[in-house]
């Protein structure tokens, strides 16, 4: 990626005894950080509306829903 991408986020790894923390930034602005913890799965903390309150995602897909419909039934 062309380091003068002004659409590219901006990440800065900090990678600590236990954990490595992955911050993105947009123009300045966190906007996810993920935590990946040496024992257990990586989760996410996300600022969905843009207020500086950050919710726990275990995943990025976590609002995907996919279509259910039936196509057969026995």
């Amino acid at each position: 990626m062309d380091s003068g991408d002004e659409n590219a986020p901006e990440v800065t790894i900090i990678k600590k005894t236990d954990q490595i923390v992955e911050e993105y930034r947009l123009g300045g602005k966190l906007y996810m950080i993920k935590i990946t913890p040496k024992i257990g799965s990586p989760y996410y903390l996300v600022d969905d509306m843009g207020d500086g309150k950050f919710t726990r995602m275990e995943g990025l897909n976590a609002g995907f829903r996919p279509p259910r419909w039936v196509i057969h039934r026995f």
